[in-house]
This record gives C-alpha cells, structure tokens and sequence, in this order.
C-alpha cells in the first residue's frame, strides 16, 4: 500500500482547503488512490476476532489509529449536518470555511460515497438503539417514564462489517427518566473528536501536533448474537475487587462518584444522560467531566 495513502492526510487537506467543491478536488482523488490495498487494511478490522493484539504494520497499532484518523476525518465532514455552537470555539480550520463553525460541507451522498468506496455500510434504523444511535437532540416529553423515541435521523451510520464505525445522529423524544434535555444532547461527548453542539472528550485532546495521532479507534462489534461494547478496554468498569477503592490502579474519585448504573450509561450512549445522583460531590471537582477516563472501562462478559 502507498504509504502516503492515509486518512491524516486526506483530513489535512480537508481543513486546508477552501470552498465548497471539497468533495471533487480533495476527497474523489484521494478516493481514487486509496482503493484497493487500502479497502483490505480496513478490512483487517471488519470481525471481531483480537486482531488488534496482533503486532506488525497490520496489527494493533497502525490499524487502530488509522481508523482513528478516519474517523476524525468523519466528525469534520458530519459538522454541517449538527446544530450550531453556542459558543464558537477554535476550529482545526481556522475559520476558513463559511460559517465558523461549520467545517468543509459534502452532502450526505458524497459522505456516504467516500464511506462505502471503502468497504462500509451505512444504516438509519429508526429504533433507538445507543450502540447504533448518537443523541443530536431531545424533544422533552410530558410523562417522565416516555422511553427515547427516534423523532429524526440526521446522519446516517457506519458499520465496516461487524464494526461500528460511526453512530447515526438523531433527534429524540424523551421523558426526564430516560435522557434529560441539556444533559443528554448537550453534556461532553467521549470517545469523539469534534461536535459542533457539544463538548467531546478524546484521547487525542492536549496531546502535540503529531503525537495526537497515535489515539486508538473505539471498538464496538455486533454479531447476531452478541455484542461488544469497547472491546479492547482492560479495565472493569467497577473496578478490581482485589483492590483497594483507594488504589491508584482502581477507580478514580470522579468514576466511584458515578453510580454503577451511570458508569454503564456513558459507556453505551458515550455520554450521560441525565444529571448524576452525585452532582453535588462532583460539583466540588472543578473539570471533572473532562478529566474523566472511561476509555479502558469494560463490562462484565455477562452484561455486554
């Protein structure tokens, strides 16, 4: 595979260039160069068979964070599709591209022909789902107990065989039980580089201009029987029972103020949901939703 053929560079290029024809003059000759070769690395990642412990320049570490590199290549083409910033914050492209906020505009056809040119499928199912489906928006029900209800989907999502790769956005309705207005549409969004809504909490966040690439990909398989939710996590999401709770190596402060329900919650939905039973504790944490480090949690084998 040519080795100047990878997502970093085609997401460079995107924030560099300038007007609305990005599709034709960036994307489609980078497509047509990265076909191929390039189609069957992504592939490598399609099954959930531990390939990412694997060594080599098809194993975990090139393989994890090229599909990392994709997918921020994803979240800059997905901003026009979300709602606009409250407060606008520095953009990778520094300002370049009409609204601030907004980022290069492909339509949703030319999203998808970059996407499926490489091997994925897109869905829109219209059940909501949170392995499948981000919350963009909450519509308030009257009852408290109205479960979450696709009301729209704003973009679709991608599955790389059994691999999700990218969530659909959608617009929900909802009772305060189940996703509160403000929290579930608007709280930090992690395992995510960029929302034009909301805050996102990335690995990659903080880190250097070049050692910001080397941030793995979230792993999420779904089988016909089975699911896996951040497969390659080493961390109990509850912790080590052969550790002490106050143990460096066991659940931080911010995690144990988290109820075992809500850890699970963030987990699924990649964010919370509603306000947390602790918030006044965790009030006197200043930061503490962006110091967070869910990224290793693992369920218990029984509860994926």
């Amino acid at each position: 595979m040519d080795d100047e053929v990878d997502a970093r560079e085609l997401y460079k290029a995107l924030c560099d260039h300038d007007g609305a024809d990005a599709h034709d003059v960036v994307v489609a000759p980078w497509l047509a160069r990265a076909r191929g070769d390039y189609r069957a690395l992504l592939a490598t990642a399609a099954g959930d068979g531990a390939w990412w412990s694997g060594e080599g320049p098809q194993g975990s570490g090139y393989l994890l964070q090229e599909l990392y590199a994709l997918s921020r290549v994803s979240d800059l083409l997905l901003l026009a599709f979300q709602p606009p910033a409250d407060e606008v914050p520095e953009w990778p492209w520094a300002h370049r591209h009409g609204p601030p906020d907004q980022g290069p505009v492909l339509s949703q056809h030319e999203y998808l022909d970059l996407f499926t040119a490489l091997g994925m499928t897109p869905f829109d199912d219209t059940v909501f789902d949170p392995f499948l489906h981000e919350i963009v928006d909450v519509e308030q029900a009257d009852d408290p107990h109205a479960p979450i209800r696709i009301t729209q989907v704003v973009w679709p999502g991608l599955m790389l065989g059994q691999l999700l790769f990218s969530r659909a956005g959608v617009r929900v309705r909802a009772g305060a039980d189940h996703a509160q207005r403000g929290v579930a549409d608007r709280s930090p969004l992690y395992w995510t580089f960029l929302r034009r809504h909301r805050p996102t909490v990335d690995l990659s966040h903080g880190w250097g201009h070049n050692s910001q690439w080397a941030t793995d990909f979230r792993l999420d398989y779904r089988t016909a029987t089975a699911q896996r939710l951040n497969a390659a996590g080493r961390v109990g999401i509850d912790g080590s029972e052969d550790l002490s709770p106050h143990h460096p190596k066991n659940l931080s402060p911010e995690e144990r103020l988290l109820t075992p329900g809500e850890r699970r919650e963030l987990l699924r939905h990649r964010c919370l949901l509603r306000v947390p039973e602790a918030a006044g504790a965790l009030a006197e944490v200043p930061g503490w939703q962006m110091d967070l480090f869910p990224f290793d949690w693992r369920l218990p084998g029984s509860q994926e």
